[in-house]
């Protein structure tokens, strides 16, 4: 029988909760980063490349995880 908790962390090589910590990390990452877009969106002149710049190093993050 399969086990919807682990199937996916396993098939990325991870445990249950090594793949919780890293998942719960970029959600909250996001979150913070939309209320910093937002920001952004108020007032032009602040944070004009830090959401894109954290974006683009998540990005590669996530896909050196990939590779594992």
């Amino acid at each position: 029988m399969k086990n919807i908790f682990t199937d996916h962390p396993n098939s990325v090589g991870e445990t249950y909760f090594q793949h919780f910590a890293f998942a719960f990390g970029i959600g909250f990452k996001l979150i913070v980063w939309g209320f910093v877009a937002m920001i952004h969106a108020l007032l032009p002149f602040t944070f004009k490349t830090y959401v894109s710049k954290h974006i683009h190093k998540m990005y590669l993050k996530i896909n050196r995880q990939a590779d594992k």
